[in-house]
């Protein structure tokens, strides 16, 4: 029998997933899902046990077998509940399998219609309530979500876009469904160089972001006229874009920053140096982001793409925010530098309301958008929600 009290002199237990600090990332996003169903811890671990940091091919091998492995358990399975939770697995699963592919790559287009089909399915097996809208923009159109809870229509509604890399159905397991089971309803919608639009139009990141987000709270609002309060959520980049749409369009009453994105030009701007170094180039964070970027600005070369991020600063922009304002941030996040929480603050200067929050190493918290800690800032977010909003 085992003594659990002997104490042990070995070897500590590890902290990173992977030695690379993007493939470590990306792996603890996935396992970020868990807590709302859209991950099982030991299924993620035994699939980047095979995974070499790096190799692309590998990494989508190996999340979309086991996207297909949950398709077949999905199919298989009798009890509707169990039979939702797999198709949620698969739906991550397959968004994770394409992360880091080429743009160009056939297998992302797969991929990505794959996690849309298991999504759906899921929600249809639990019995959950949606609604899918297309809002007319330019020469296009922006796809949105809409998840009603009963009574919700007397409280905020909580309305979620991400950023530089992410997929519309990915907000739910973020955010969305942790604000159902409070009462709030909730809208997830996407942008020009997010993953519709640039999937399926080559609509490409623009920095006025204040104009997609006008249109789809017109069109959204229009539908649903029993909703008289907005609280805007921005994922990562939508760190930027959130606050830069509430600074142009005064029906979003609160704005929440998670993370802290004040100036992506200047996050960015780091990276040139590397782009044609012998060594840093090749390391697989600067290349991805430097081939993602490329793609999702619709630009041919590093240099352009690097260019074009540096009118998304709130620099001048910040002081036309009137509501309130949330802004989270991480105390060692790898992308983003905590000296721009200060740099937001500052200019924030007709707010209704400021507060900020800045998890610690120590708290499980203080990466980039508190990855792996989904219960920790939710529970910042929605008691400023309910402090400030009821």
């Amino acid at each position: 029998m085992s003594d659990f009290n002997k104490t042990s002199s070995g070897p500590v237990g590890i902290r990173h997933l992977f030695e690379d600090q993007t493939y470590h990332f990306q792996a603890l996003r996935v396992l970020s899902d868990a807590g709302a169903g859209g991950a099982d811890i030991a299924e993620v671990l035994q699939a980047i046990s095979t995974v070499p940091a790096g190799d692309a091919d590998a990494w989508y091998d190996a999340f979309s077998r086991i996207a297909r492995v949950n398709e077949t358990l999905a199919n298989d399975c009798s009890d509707r509940m169990s039979r939702g939770l797999a198709r949620f697995r698969a739906h991550t699963y397959w968004r994770t399998s394409e992360f880091f592919l080429p743009g160009d790559d056939p297998r992302r287009a797969i991929a990505w219609k794959a996690q849309i089909e298991s999504f759906d399915h899921g929600l249809a097996d639990h019995s959950i309530a949606y609604q899918r809208y297309e809002t007319p923009y330019e020469n296009g159109a922006l796809k949105s979500i809409f998840f009603p809870v009963e009574g919700g229509e007397k409280r905020p509604l909580i309305v979620i876009v991400g950023g530089f890399d992410g997929t519309l159905e990915e907000l739910y397991f973020m955010m969305g469904k942790a604000a159902n089971e409070r009462g709030y309803s909730t809208l997830l919608y996407e942008g020009p160089g997010q993953a519709g639009p640039v999937r399926e139009q080559q609509m490409y990141f623009t920095h006025e972001w204040e104009k997609p987000t006008s249109a789809i709270l017109h069109d959204i609002l229009a539908k649903h006229p029993e909703f008289d309060r907005v609280i805007l959520t921005g994922i990562s980049l939508g760190g930027y874009l959130a606050p830069r749409a509430a600074a142009f369009d005064d029906r979003i009453d609160g704005v929440i920053a998670f993370d802290v994105m004040y100036d992506f030009g200047a996050v960015v701007e780091k990276f040139r140096p590397m782009i044609h170094h012998p060594v840093y180039s090749k390391l697989p964070g600067v290349a991805w982001a430097l081939e993602n970027g490329q793609w999702v600005f619709g630009k041919e070369s590093p240099e352009a793409f690097i260019d074009a991020t540096h009118p998304f600063t709130l620099e001048g922009v910040a002081q036309q925010i009137k509501g309130d304002v949330l802004i989270l941030a991480g105390a060692i996040d790898h992308f983003v530098p905590v000296s721009q929480v200060d740099d937001f603050e500052k200019s924030l200067v007709n707010a209704r309301s400021v507060e900020s929050v800045v998890f610690s190493e120590e708290s499980g918290g203080g990466e980039h958008c508190q990855v792996g800690a989904a219960a920790l800032w939710q529970a910042a977010a929605f008691d400023w929600i309910s402090r400030r909003f009821g």
